[in-house]
């Protein structure tokens, strides 16, 4: 065969296998991984928390409220929500044009019939509709009503309880009528992307494209997400290809992040997060009972020289337990560092050298680096600080207990809603109090408890606002908690997928938004 037509025949199959692969690419999936398995993807009966099947939820369906980029309740599936004079009535007017995944339109019976199954179900997600008086379990809601397909009225057992049902709506995906049955093995939502498949075995859920989606049709057509809990196998699903994009790897260290940032063929995001790093102090136990030791410990510490060595600039110094965008955002008493200031207080405090135990959970190789870094500054100043390292389990337990004086943790989600801010510092969340679960600082202040509650009954926003303002006035002055930083939210994607915009929550709603980039 001559020359000639040797190379034509090479360009010929060139060409083919050129058209091929860019067929392949525009037709492929685009593979999101998942740091945490998840166990179902039945959120709504689901028996307990599962972070990472809400990840996926957020893909394929949508609740009746979500957060904005204030952390605000608006509409999603309801376009308005009205309150009635008595602030009794919680009235949802419902989006048009929404369909289903299996063709239905929604309306409010397919409302009614979510919370109807939901609160049959007995899961952890129902509870939050439910509160104990005098030993008794009490209705948040009195009775659903839909007087007519695009209507849903909540009627509450009281008017304060408006705000409380607003944050736990946004966890309730609406399903359609008569398809309880089936949302475990084939989930029916209304989301951005429907369910194709899921691989149990293997932890991967096959997605593709919602076209008939009410607020558009996503820019990428399939999407496979895929659980990559080991962090060596995540860099080298990422660097090979095997996986697209990995948002909030939490898996992945700073400096691996950092690492990775350097391969041409990868890009690493960075976005403000919400979640709160923080110190945590046991406001009953010996020396840290008394509030001079723990305004001492805030002017220690370099905070920001940790984000900048340690954390190589993936954080923001923190002032509240609220995330900075949050619409009831105050910093408070700010503990910059000053070590000369520290020394002050702990000469006022009457300091014996009296040990410190510093207690956090085993394993985490970041984690027991600022920790060494946070007791070495205490000890700058004069603090016998002495770390002890514990199984998670064990610590928590010791936690809930007491049985500990300062330890180091992260709160995911939760301080988005400045409710957070009684669970944490109330005297009646008191671990061991009727009702109590979060105070685990046993921090008691009445003036506190009393401007708090009024916060949380505030029918009026502004007046709500100036109360939690002064909310965390008081606890930043008493410091039962330093809050440290808040985490960025970090995405590492490859070269080719564009448009990655992430909110501060972290949830994954900006995937319908992403694009393939032929490069």
């Amino acid at each position: 065969m001559a020359l000639r037509q040797i190379f034509f025949i090479l360009f010929l199959f060139s060409g083919i296998i050129f058209s091929f692969s860019c067929r392949t690419r525009n037709n492929e999936y685009v593979t999101i991984a998942l740091s945490e398995k998840f166990g179902s993807l039945d959120t709504l009966t689901a028996t307990g928390s599962d972070a990472a099947a809400e990840r996926v939820r957020n893909l394929m369906f949508n609740s009746l409220v979500k957060k904005n980029e204030k952390f605000e309740y608006v509409g999603e599936l309801a376009k308005e929500i009205k309150t009635s004079g008595d602030g009794n009535i919680i009235t949802f007017i419902l989006q048009d044009n929404v369909k289903f995944h299996n063709g239905k339109d929604f309306t409010s019976a397919d409302v009614k019939y979510t919370f109807d199954e939901l609160f049959k179900s007995n899961s952890y997600k129902s509870n939050a509709f439910f509160e104990t008086v005098d030993d008794k379990k009490t209705p948040h809601i009195i009775s659903i009503d839909i007087p007519d397909p695009k209507t849903v009225n909540f009627i509450l057992s009281r008017y304060s309880l408006k705000n409380q049902l607003l944050s736990n709506l946004v966890a309730i995906p609406i399903i359609p009528e008569g398809t309880i049955s089936q949302q475990s093995s084939q989930p029916v939502g209304s989301g951005s992307f429907k369910f194709v498949n899921f691989d149990q075995s293997q932890n991967i859920v096959e997605l593709e494209a919602n076209a008939d989606y009410w607020e558009g049709t996503p820019k990428v057509q399939k999407i496979r997400v895929k659980t990559v809990t080991d962090a060596n196998s995540l860099q080298a699903e990422l660097q090979s290809g095997g996986v697209d994009i990995a948002p909030l790897p939490t898996n992945l260290s700073p400096d691996t992040l950092k690492s990775l940032d350097q391969n041409p063929n990868l890009k690493v995001v960075q976005f403000n997060g919400s979640n709160i790093q923080y110190l945590q102090f046991n406001t009953q136990s010996t020396t840290l009972n008394n509030v001079k030791i723990r305004q001492a410990i805030g002017y220690a510490i370099d905070r920001e020289k940790i984000i900048n060595e340690l954390l190589f600039g993936q954080a923001v110094i923190a002032h509240s337990m609220l995330p900075i965008e949050s619409w009831a955002y105050n910093a408070g008493t700010k503990y910059d560092f000053n070590p000369a200031k520290a020394k002050e207080l702990i000469q006022e405090a009457g300091y014996k050298n009296e040990p410190i135990k510093y207690k956090f959970s085993a394993g985490n190789n970041a984690v027991s680096q600022y920790a060494q870094v946070i007791q070495s500054a205490l000890r700058d100043v004069g603090l016998n600080v002495q770390i002890e390292t514990l199984e998670p389990g064990t610590l928590r337990q010791q936690l809930a207990l007491g049985q500990y004086q300062m330890n180091t943790g992260i709160w995911v989600g939760g301080n988005q809603d400045p409710i957070f801010l009684r669970d944490l510092f109330a005297t009646s969340k008191i671990p061991g109090e009727k009702g109590g679960c979060c105070n685990r600082s046993r921090y008691s202040n009445s003036e506190f408890d009393k401007i708090v509650d009024e916060a949380i009954n505030a029918t009026d926003r502004e007046k709500a606002k100036g109360l939690y303002f002064k909310a965390q006035e008081i606890v930043s002055n008493n410091v039962p908690m330093l809050p440290l930083w808040y985490p960025a939210n970090m995405v590492v994607a490859n070269e080719r997928i564009g448009n990655i915009k992430i909110g501060a929550s972290g949830d994954w709603s900006f995937v319908k938004d992403i694009t393939i980039e032929n490069k």
